[in-house]
């Protein structure tokens, strides 16, 4: 536990607004409330579905980040397509940060909490594990897989002589001359354990930099990211977008690369639920499920990606400008640094090539990797866990009910093995190679 507890960032008072300046990791305090203004009424009126489940309940409240691979929750409000499935009462509420949206699903609505989110895709199996929720074991849900793609590492205007791209190496002489002075070199993510930082550790040791020993890899909630690197509080950080493109539209760093370059297609965001809500209520689960999958597809049409990002940039979710986020949502990507590329392949994906499904064998990877850097014991029953934890067979029942053509319903819980950017592959048939293969690692 010591792993996620160490790492404690107070960010600099003139930084950020005062209410969320404790970028906590697996702190005991007190949780936050959720941020006003993020539930509202959907502002399509779209009939009941003749093909929408009886519901148990009509209600949930879900939580979400802003981070553009948020949108489905969103749009699915904002369009009325959970109303459209018979669930009339959704509420989807601004999280400060993920620790918050940990602790609210923790205490569940009942509690003051909520239902489920926007997640990071490890964040439901430390839950079930016990590992981030003080030793109690929190059952938890993932029914889709929201994204692929969609993210960047970035480092501040100090290193872009240094031309740091997917080769992180070049940073290690620097980061080592500024710790011989006795500064802190430090790394943001948005959570131990979490997507960003198992990129941000997996990009620095495939440069030779250990992230344990050469760096201080700190927790800051993803809206306080760019803030922080405007006052000298970090070298770099990895996060969702759109803090990546605010960070190069104010001149204050750029981007070393985006995520797709460092594993194509990679998983990223996941709708999870709590197990006794989903338990509890099949019917409307299957019914939230299904008007996500609906907002998925939406969201992946090129022709509404300028209607999606007018919704979600509104002051009640996003506030923040629509030109910091339209350019990367349609792949057309400006590094800060020279590099421009125009419909990029490694694009954020809602729906296309599978990004809604929750592949089994990616939850293994994200598991490989917290056992990596020494967040999971290394006798962790990977099988039995992901089996509990990833209900890809309620996603496949709500896509069939849905319409979903059967070719886009993948056959198999793995999608084969996997090759990174320096040529490493993960075979989810063989974890423990994998692992054998990585120089740098705590396990």
């Amino acid at each position: 536990m010591s792993n996620f507890s160490r790492r404690q960032f107070i960010i600099t008072a003139g930084a950020a607004t005062a209410g969320s300046l404790l970028a906590h990791g697996c702190s005991s305090g007190p949780t936050e409330t959720a941020s006003s203004g993020g539930a509202a009424s959907p502002v399509a009126s779209v009939g009941a579905a003749a093909n929408a489940p009886k519901v148990e309940t009509t209600t949930a409240k879900l939580g979400f980040i802003a981070l553009t691979d948020s949108a489905p929750l969103i749009v699915a409000l904002e369009k009325g397509l959970y109303a459209k499935y018979g669930m009339t009462d959704v509420k989807v509420e601004k999280q400060a940060s993920w620790p918050v949206t940990r602790d609210n699903l923790v205490l569940g609505s009942g509690g003051g909490g909520i239902d489920g989110a926007h997640i990071l895709s490890p964040m439901p199996y430390l839950m079930a594990l016990g590992k981030i929720t003080q030793g109690k074991p929190i059952p938890m849900y993932i029914l889709a897989r929201l994204n692929t793609n969609g993210q960047a590492i970035s480092v501040a205007n100090a290193y872009k002589d240094m031309k740091v791209g997917l080769d992180s190496s070049p940073l290690k002489a620097a980061f080592s001359k500024s710790k011989s002075s006795g500064k802190e070199i430090k790394a943001a993510v948005t959570f131990p354990g979490g997507n960003h930082d198992l990129w941000m550790r997996y990009w620095l040791a495939a440069g030779g930099i250990d992230p344990n020993a050469e760096i201080s890899v700190v927790p800051v909630p993803p809206p306080q990211m760019v803030a922080n690197m405007k006052v000298g509080n970090m070298e770099a950080f990895c996060v969702g977008e759109p803090w990546n493109a605010q960070l190069v539209n104010q001149k204050v760093g750029y981007s070393a690369l985006v995520t797709g370059e460092l594993w194509n297609d990679h998983p990223e965001k996941a709708f999870t639920m709590r197990a006794d809500w989903v338990d509890k209520n099949p019917n409307s689960a299957k019914a939230m499920l299904m008007a996500v999958q609906e907002a998925q597809q939406w969201c992946e049409k090129a022709e509404n990606k300028e209607e999606m990002i007018e919704i979600i940039s509104k002051q009640k979710w996003f506030k923040v400008p629509a030109k910091d986020i339209i350019e990367r949502s349609k792949g057309n990507i400006d590094y800060g640094d020279g590099r421009t590329v125009q419909d990029f392949p490694y694009k954020m994906k809602f729906w296309a090539d599978n990004a809604s499904y929750p592949y089994k064998s990616h939850d293994l990877w994200f598991l490989t990797e917290n056992i990596r850097w020494g967040n999971l014991p290394a006798d962790t029953d990977t099988k039995k866990i992901i089996d509990q934890v990833n209900r890809e067979d309620l996603w496949k029942e709500a896509a069939t009910a849905l319409g979903v053509p059967a070719a886009e319903i993948p056959t198999s819980t793995s999608r084969g093995v996997e090759k990174f950017f320096d040529g490493v592959t993960f075979d989810p048939e063989n974890p423990a190679a994998y692992l054998k293969s990585l120089k740098i690692k705590k396990a």
